[in-house]
């Protein structure tokens, strides 16, 4: 593994894939779904009144939704997922790293944690962009799930006229599921 090691180097600060753009602009009724489905009833996500009531031009996005405006959606889940059965490698850093750790049984991956600095709200009309770094690799280490590595990928997500609206740290454990080890 110390010959993968030396090549984490070559994917640290690297754009780890092309900016992802939304596929539509924040809207209301998107907002008003998702305030909906977590059963969170503040009045600035869902009524234009008492967001102004705040000093605010219009409703607001739920912070915790910015990921959702620039999420591909299901076939391009689908794609990834037929590519990396074919043993197809597109041709950005994050998907020759995934490819590389495959390679050596590194195939699972869950995600372990995630740390998001809000810096600006979202109203109707926005429109996100996500741009993603491998921010950092971690040497391979023995964890509850297996050997493997932690990923971690810095997003920073901004509107249309470039300004930062969100930073994130989103971390994965890539883990050999072979090598987990067991009690005796």
């Amino acid at each position: 593994m110390e010959h993968l090691e030396k090549q984490f180097a070559d994917f640290i600060g690297v754009e780890a894939e092309p900016p992802r753009v939304a596929r539509y602009d924040v809207n209301a009724a998107m907002i008003r779904n998702w305030a909906e489905a977590h059963d969170d009833f503040n009045p600035i996500y869902v009524d234009p009144e008492a967001a102004r009531a705040t000093g605010r031009r219009d409703v607001i996005c739920p912070p915790a939704m910015i990921s959702t405006w620039v999420m591909a959606g299901y076939r391009r889940y689908r794609e990834v997922q037929r590519l990396r059965a074919e043993g197809a490698i597109e041709d950005f850093a994050y998907s020759r790293l995934l490819a590389m750790l495959d390679e050596a049984g590194f195939t699972s991956v869950v995600a372990t944690d995630v740390e998001q600095e809000y810096r600006a709200e979202l109203h109707p009309g926005d429109h996100v962009t996500a741009l993603f770094t491998i921010e950092s690799i971690s040497p391979f280490k023995q964890t509850g799930l297996g050997q493997g590595c932690f990923i971690t990928l810095h997003k920073n997500y901004v509107n249309q006229s470039g300004d930062t609206l969100v930073e994130e740290r989103f971390r994965i454990l890539r883990f050999n599921p072979t090598s987990q080890e067991t009690n005796a």
